[in-house]
Formats: structure tokens, C-alpha cells, sequence
């Protein structure tokens, strides 16, 4: 691709459209999770994938004209793929990710848990900042598109769902008592 185009700046677009491409969809196959709760590992992955991929965008072309031809590609890119999401629900449903209950009526849902990588603590968290101590007080607990966790409380005598003392060990989350 470095001397399929003569011209330099398309060169430069077509690269960083290629980039912003692999790069969406790495970030769609790694989860939502990861979209709001990032930690030291995942900023030093970021910092090291933008100088990765900085030279594979411009090329040779390492003056301000060559960046400034990448970010305006990159946000040309993303703001054409936000409007055709919005027009198109069929792109969006193939791109986009869904919510998914975590918790409902106090019963936790192992396989989503499993499935988003959600671990015992971070879920404990989440309710800590939602103001509920224990999962039998969760009527429900969403993974937002976002990444982020809503947790909606319920009156644990209201629930109907009925608790054993002892509950499945789950792999991820350990003892859930």
C-alpha cells in the first residue's frame, strides 16, 4: 500500500482509515467492559497502540500536513460511522453492543458475568455505588452499552425469587454468598 498511490495525502487517508477500521473492530471484539473501566494496564495499551499505529497511518509522511491529514480522516471516519449507526439499525445491531443483565431479582446471571469477564468485585463495587450491600437486594443490574453498570435496588423481601444458604461456586466470581 506505500506506492500504490502516488499522491501522499491519500496515501496518508487510506491508511488511517485502515487503521481506525482494525482498531474499531479490536475494540468491539474485546468487549464493552473495557469501554468505561479502565485501569493502569489498559492506559499503558493505549499509549501503546496510538505509537504503534502512528507510523502505519502517516508512513513517510511524518510532517504536520501528514498528521493533520490523519486526524481529519479519523474524525471524518468517526463522525460518518456515528450517523450511519443512528440511520441504520441493522449496522448499528452488527457494531453495537447490547445490555445485558447481570443480576436480576437478586439471581446473578454466571454465563453474562463469564462472557463480559465482570468479576466478583467489580460487581460488589458497583453496587457499593449504587448503595446495596448484597446481591438479594439487586432487582436488577445492567451492563450498558457503555460499559458502565446500572444497579436498580429492590426490597429483598419483595423478591420473588426464593435464596438457598449455599450458592454455586461460580469460576470468575468465587463463593457469591
Amino acid at each position: 500500500m506505500d506506492h500504490i498511490f502516488t499522491n501522499p495525502y491519500l496515501n496518508v487517508a487510506l491508511r488511517s482509515l485502515a487503521v481506525y477500521f482494525f482498531i474499531l473492530i479490536a475494540i468491539r471484539l474485546t468487549g464493552k467492559k473495557e469501554l468505561s473501566q479502565m485501569n493502569t494496564t489498559d492506559v499503558v495499551l493505549i499509549l501503546l497502540i496510538s505509537n504503534a499505529v502512528q507510523n502505519a497511518m502517516v508512513g513517510a509522511n511524518t510532517g504536520l500536513s501528514g498528521g493533520l491529514v490523519a486526524a481529519a480522516v479519523l474524525f471524518t471516519a468517526n463522525y460518518i460511522i456515528k450517523k450511519t449507526l443512528f440511520k441504520n439499525k441493522k449496522l448499528r445491531d452488527l457494531i453495537s453492543e447490547h445490555p445485558e443483565v447481570l443480576i436480576h431479582n437478586g439471581t446473578l446471571n454466571c454465563a453474562i458475568l463469564d462472557k463480559q469477564g465482570i468479576s466478583n468485585d467489580e460487581l460488589k463495587e458497583a453496587m457499593r455505588e449504587h448503595g446495596v450491600e448484597n446481591f438479594a437486594d439487586v432487582k436488577l443490574a445492567m451492563l450498558e452499552i457503555d460499559g458502565n453498570i446500572s444497579i436498580i435496588a429492590g426490597d429483598s423481601k419483595n423478591l420473588t425469587q426464593t435464596y438457598h444458604k449455599r450458592r454455586r461456586v461460580h469460576k470468575t466470581l468465587g463463593s457469591i454468598n
